[in-house]
C-alpha cells in the first residue's frame, strides 16, 4: 500500500513553488520588489521574498480546513467557496490597482471586501489564504496578510456579535 502525502505538505509545497516562480520572474525583471509602508521610500520596506515563508505557512494552515477523504460535495462546498471568492476578490483588487483604476479599487476595497467579510466567515484560514494569494502577485504576501488579518478580525467580531444577538432575540 502506498502512503499518500499529507494535504498540508502538498498545499504548502504548491504555494512555495508558485511563490518561487513569482520571485524568479521578479528577479529576472528588475529585482525582487520591496513595498514601503504608505508607499513612502523614507518608511521601512517589506520585500516580496517574505512570501517564501508566509504563503506556504498560510497554505498549510488552510489545508487544515480541508475535509478528510472520502468527502462529499457538501463538505467541500463551504471550503471551496471560502477560498475561491476571496481569491477572486483579491485578484480583482490587485488588477484594478495595477491598471490604475482608482475608483474601481476603492469600490472593491471599501464596498465588496467588507460585504464579503460580512457574508462569508472571512476569518477562516482558506479565506485569508485565498485573499493573500490573489493579491500576492501585485503586493507580495506581507501587506495582503496584514490587510486580510484586519478584515478577518473584524469579520470574526461582527459575526460573533451578530450570532449572540440572534440567539438572544430568539424565543426560548
Amino acid at each position: 500500500m502506498q502512503a499518500s502525502t499529507p494535504p498540508r505538505l502538498t498545499l504548502a509545497a504548491l504555494a512555495l513553488m508558485a511563490e518561487a516562480v513569482h520571485l524568479t520572474w521578479e528577479a529576472l525583471h528588475g529585482g525582487i520588489v520591496t513595498h514601503h509602508l504608505l508607499q513612502r521610500p523614507d518608511l521601512p520596506g517589506l520585500s516580496n521574498a517574505w512570501g517564501l515563508l508566509l504563503l506556504p505557512a498560510l497554505a498549510a494552515w488552510a489545508a487544515g480546513r480541508l475535509p478528510r477523504a472520502p468527502a462529499t460535495r457538501r463538505e467541500w462546498w463551504p471550503v471551496a467557496i471560502g477560498f475561491v471568492l476571496p481569491l477572486l476578490l483579491g485578484a480583482s483588487l490587485a488588477l484594478s490597482f495595477e491598471l490604475h483604476l482608482q475608483e474601481l479599487t476603492a469600490i472593491i476595497f471599501m464596498g465588496l471586501l467588507p460585504l464579503l467579510a460580512l457574508l462569508l466567515p472571512a476569518h477562516r484560514a482558506e479565506s485569508l489564504f485565498g485573499f493573500v494569494l490573489g493579491m500576492s502577485w501585485t503586493f507580495g504576501a506581507v501587506l495582503p496578510t496584514v490587510i486580510g488579518g484586519v478584515i478577518a478580525g473584524l469579520s470574526w467580531g461582527v459575526r460573533g456579535v451578530a450570532r449572540r444577538a440572534w440567539h438572544a432575540a430568539r424565543p426560548a
